[in-house]
């Protein structure tokens, strides 16, 4: 009888154990980044913010953004949270779509019509800037990056 209950002692401990492992794993499946970004010029439109984990469409094509959030602008001001974000090195590019229409509009040369920003606020010189600028490591946790509008 005794070796039935420490059996069965076993077992539960076991099964608690186990049920603790998980929890605390799937709590470690990433954080959450939140990108504040100001200076829209008005509360038209939303604003599209695209997350890159590498630099392959950086910031020419958001189809190749590891993700994506569209977000609303109040106040001249927009947030999005990208959250179970896994610890790495990212760059987050946004423009204004003042006009909905799911695109960044240009000019005959190609020079945004609508307002672009980018992580660290990187500019480019001659056309759009690099990812090496606009990268920055994410901790895993909860961080902030924050992304001032420009309009050409």
């Amino acid at each position: 009888m005794k070796i039935k209950i420490l059996l069965l002692a076993l077992i539960c401990l076991q099964c608690a154990a186990t049920h603790v492992f998980a929890q605390k794993s799937t709590s470690t499946n990433g954080g959450t980044l939140a990108v504040m970004i100001s200076n829209f010029k008005n509360d038209k439109g939303s604003a599209v913010v695209a997350l890159y984990n590498n630099s392959d469409g950086f910031p020419k094509s958001a189809k190749k953004a590891f993700k994506i959030l569209t977000v609303r602008i109040v106040n001249k001001q927009a947030m999005a949270e990208f959250d179970s974000l896994p610890p790495g090195e990212y760059g987050v590019s946004v423009y204004h779509d003042e006009n909905n229409n799911k695109k960044l509009d240009t000019n005959f040369f190609g020079i945004p019509k609508e307002g672009v920003g980018n992580s660290n606020n990187a500019k480019g010189h001659f056309g759009p800037p690099k990812y090496s600028d606009a990268k920055f490591n994410f901790n895993g946790d909860k961080q902030t990056v924050t992304i001032k509008m420009v309009y050409l």
